[in-house]
């Protein structure tokens, strides 16, 4: 009879100790998901000073197509040009394509943001929360430039030698949303000559690598094939997940399970009430 006592005050005790630690178990999750969020949000904000910061050195000192050697190496260059397009000086050739093209960002950052707090509640892989930080980074460099840019910089002439200058919003060479990205990242590695027994293309030279980028064109790009190389996991392992079996009935919308806190602080483990009441017949 003792000792049945003795398993009733020790299920008791756990299940006491379950509602008491629980919620605090709870909250060094969140903290820690808080924390998480902090990282991703301060490589957002380095990225987005150095890159303007560049970005601004770059529009007020250089004379447009200037170009400067790095470290003295003749395959890295700071070439300064400016493009009204996308990544690499892709551009619409359409009267409207710039406009478009600045919604468009707009819009994806906006989804990229909604995206990073979807991540961060699943718990996904910092490395994960790293890429999709550095994509988002990007985008928001690049539409910083087309916003505001045309607003507070005067022209850097084509053909003269005169760097532009920072002058009152409104004053600039442009309208809202209709600024220039400016790119300087230059990298002439090598030319590289095509067979002349290929139809149409032999006996051309290519060069490798010809466009001129900026900070957040690189961290795009670093963000979108660090997700393909090394996160694929963390998607196959959503979808098998997400996959249901066929024949299995969907749980209704309105059947949706409590919070964790709650759960983790009220929920008794059927096993344990199972124990309790054979012991409590006995």
């Amino acid at each position: 009879m003792a000792g049945k006592y003795r398993k009733i005050w020790r299920l008791r005790t756990e299940r006491t100790a379950h509602r008491i630690f629980a919620p605090l178990f709870l909250k060094e999750i969140k903290r820690t998901l808080l924390k998480r969020s902090y990282q991703v949000l301060l490589l957002i904000l380095f990225v987005l000073a150095l890159d303007q910061a560049l970005k601004i050195y770059i529009k007020t000192t250089f004379c447009y197509n200037q170009d400067v050697p790095i470290l003295g190496l003749s395959w890295a260059r700071l070439h300064f040009v400016e493009n009204e397009g996308m990544a690499f000086g892709i551009t619409f050739g359409w009267e409207y394509g710039k406009l478009l093209l600045s919604v468009f960002r707009i819009l994806m950052v906006a989804a990229l943001i909604w995206y990073l707090r979807m991540l961060l509640a699943a718990r996904a892989p910092l490395g994960l929360l790293y890429s999709v930080g550095l994509i988002t980074a990007g985008a928001i460099g690049n539409i910083l430039d087309s916003a505001f840019y045309g607003l507070i910089f005067t022209e850097s002439p084509y053909h003269d030698c005169v760097p532009a200058r920072l002058v009152p919003p409104g004053q600039g060479y442009g309208t809202f949303l209709h600024g220039k990205v400016v790119d300087m990242f230059y990298f002439p590695i090598v030319w590289i000559r095509i067979p002349e027994w290929l139809p149409r293309i032999g006996g051309e030279e290519w060069l490798f690598f010809s466009p001129i980028f900026n900070v957040a064109d690189a961290c795009i790009t670093v963000g979108v094939l660090t997700i393909l190389l090394f996160q694929r996991r963390f998607f196959r392992e959503e979808m098998s997940a997400s996959s249901t079996p066929a024949g299995a009935e969907a749980v209704p919308s309105e059947e949706v399970a409590p919070s964790a806190q709650d759960e983790a602080a009220h929920q008794i483990p059927a096993e344990e009430e199972r124990q309790e009441k054979s012991l409590s017949d006995d």
